[in-house]
């Protein structure tokens, strides 16, 4: 069983090898009540020389609602787990155990979401096309856990089905948007990524799992923000727009490769487990076990670089890239029925559903204009 104290005193991670050298029906139309008043629409000012196409403002607009519900997310997570004063919690140290730096890191993230959200949402209306507003939907309610703050929030982090398989994708040379596909690496169904009240504190084998779970969502999220930056960013038509796309697209690749890392702490088995034990962390049916034991290239725990897979055409060598690119798995849609079929809208209105879909499907129905 793994100890949660003295988290600090690991003597070993794979970071720490790293850093010594040995090598991470409404489509068409958004409704009035998702979009802040007050600018004119976009494109109505033909004086303008510096209007966004249509294709554009439908592409920012989504992504300014997914940044939003990042930032929902990522709140919830720096909460509970994030850096704070004083006494610790044990979600806060469960984290710490897979790294050090975890509560600093999912602070981190959370500020990134929220500055992606406000500038995007700030470039719309200095464009002049209004932006997005979803506080109608903040209408969840969240955990009871002390530290968690009393609001409505638009996520669901405590009944989540995380989407595992791009542990083993990121790892194999074949590529989703070849026909491509990949099995879970571990099932996690209807479980929390938080503590749900203060008892869920409790049981150092169940905060852990809480925890093993969140840094397994961590990643799931955040690669599927990469993919789809990547695949909207072919849609552009303005060059700013894309300097927009590629720069928080960026960033998001960069949240990706820390979770990958995150991940994999919590199923690397020794000699990198605490008080170098080796039993598996087990929690009402729910087990991390070790990944290395026996030896398999799509689990291993230190490859947080994506392999070199099938690109453009498998007649050419393969490439280490992000994916999938294509509208089919990394667009707008194919992001909202992942987070859907995640649960972690699990409870929102249906009004709330059609409205992010309206968004999504204009989103990738955008062209690039030449």
């Amino acid at each position: 069983m793994k100890k949660l104290k003295n988290v600090y005193e690991r003597s070993v991670n794979r970071r720490s090898f790293m850093k010594t050298g040995m090598l991470a029906g409404g489509a068409a139309t958004i409704g009035a009540g998702l979009l802040s008043g007050g600018s004119p629409a976009f494109g109505e000012d033909n004086d303008r020389d510096d209007r966004l196409s249509r294709g554009d403002v439908a592409i920012l607009r989504f992504l300014a609602a997914a940044e939003l519900i990042e930032s929902d997310l990522w709140t919830q997570y720096t909460e509970l787990g994030g850096v704070t004063s004083g006494t610790q919690n044990r979600y806060q140290l469960a984290l710490q155990f897979l790294d050090g730096d975890g509560s600093q890191y999912i602070t981190s993230n959370t500020l990134d979401e929220v500055s992606h959200a406000t500038f995007i949402n700030a470039y719309l209306e200095s464009k002049g096309a209004d932006p997005v507003n979803l506080d109608k939907f903040r209408n969840l309610k969240g955990s009871q856990a002390t530290g968690a703050k009393d609001i409505g929030r638009l996520t669901n982090l405590m009944q989540l089905n995380v989407d595992t398989s791009w542990y083993i994708r990121y790892r194999s040379e074949t590529n989703p948007d070849f026909g491509a596909t990949f099995p879970q690496a571990i099932k996690i169904n209807s479980r929390t990524a938080i503590p749900r009240n203060d008892v869920d504190f409790e049981g150092e084998d169940h905060i852990q799992a809480i925890a093993d779970t969140a840094a397994f969502h961590f990643g799931s999220i955040e690669q599927g923000g990469s993919s789809l930056y990547a695949a909207l960013s072919q849609k552009v038509s303005s060059a700013e727009v894309l300097r927009i796309t590629l720069g928080i697209g960026g960033d998001e690749i960069a949240h990706f490769l820390e979770w990958v890392d995150f991940a994999g702490n919590a199923v690397q088995g020794p000699p990198f487990d605490f008080n170098n034990q080796q039993s598996p962390v087990t929690d009402n049916g729910l087990t991390f076990p070790n990944f290395n034991n026996p030896p398999n290239p799509l689990l291993q725990t230190n490859l947080i670089f994506p392999v070199p897979c099938e690109f453009i055409s498998p007649q050419l060598p393969k490439c280490a890239v992000i994916r999938p690119l294509s509208d089919q798995f990394g667009g707008a849609m194919a992001a909202v029925e992942s987070l859907t079929g995640s649960g972690l809208f699990t409870g929102q209105s249906g009004q709330f559903l059609a409205t992010l879909s309206a968004l999504a499907t204009a989103a990738d129905s955008a062209r690039r204009e030449r």
